[in-house]
């Protein structure tokens, strides 16, 4: 039984979503599970075709990218196919992996793609390496702290972590990150406006500003020498 697999990113693939299934049927496939989703994220549909083969079927897409993400990622699909006794059929490439020549094409494509990942990797390192001892190399820029002002304007909406993360594309770990680290500064501006509140309000009241009760008991002070000391007594007037 020949079934298929269709896949597009976006929902505004429509055109080439639609010629996938076209050339599906037209392949002979008698069911066909298909999918708009980002191949980054989890693929259910792919996850159902997989689940549904049976000895002897023949799992068909049109292109590589449409069912891997990877090397790696086709790598492990082929092996799910295999464990169910099925093959794989990319209707691009001609190739089949029931025959003893589509075997030996899928396996060079494996390789050749891995090879091509190995160096990619090489080329990396070695221009990380160089930018390091130019002193040029800053490393990837965080992702969740450059978008920290969005993070906490969809905070401020009434947004969910789940939700901010789905929306900027990020996860929900640097989410909460963000927050939690706003909600420290936060609590340390509050603690120090409230320190600031509680310390007392020193001033000198002008003497124009004073009661006049006060005023008046300034004028019959006693004299500084009683004031210094108590004990002594006025001396009477001859």
């Amino acid at each position: 039984m020949l079934i298929g697999y269709a896949r597009t990113s976006t929902i505004d693939q429509q055109a080439g979503y639609q010629a996938q299934i076209d050339a599906l049927g037209d392949a002979g496939c008698e069911k066909v599970f298909d999918e708009q989703v980002s191949s980054v994220a989890k693929r259910e549909a792919l996850e159902t075709a997989l689940d549904y083969l049976r000895d002897g079927d023949t799992l068909v897409v049109t292109k590589l990218d449409r069912l891997a993400r990877s090397t790696a990622d086709l790598i492990d699909i082929d092996k799910r196919i295999q464990d169910r006794k099925a093959s794989l059929r990319i209707l691009d490439l001609d190739l089949d992996t029931s025959t003893a020549q589509g075997k030996l094409l899928f396996t060079m494509i494996g390789a050749i793609a891995e090879f091509e990942r190995a160096l990619m990797l090489e080329r990396q390192r070695e221009g990380i390496a160089q930018a390091k001892a130019k002193g040029k190399y800053k490393g990837r820029k965080p992702t969740a702290r450059a978008k920290a002002a969005d993070i906490l304007k969809l905070r401020q909406e009434g947004l969910g972590g789940s939700e901010i993360a789905r929306r900027l594309g990020i996860g929900r770990s640097s989410v909460y990150r963000v927050l939690r680290a706003e909600g420290s500064s936060n609590r340390v501006l509050r603690e120090q406006a409230g320190i600031a509140a509680k310390l007392p309000m020193r001033h000198k009241v002008p003497i124009a500003e004073q009661p006049k009760g006060q005023e008046e008991a300034g004028k019959t002070a006693a004299p500084e020498d009683a004031l210094l000391n108590p004990r002594s007594k006025p001396a009477k007037a001859r």
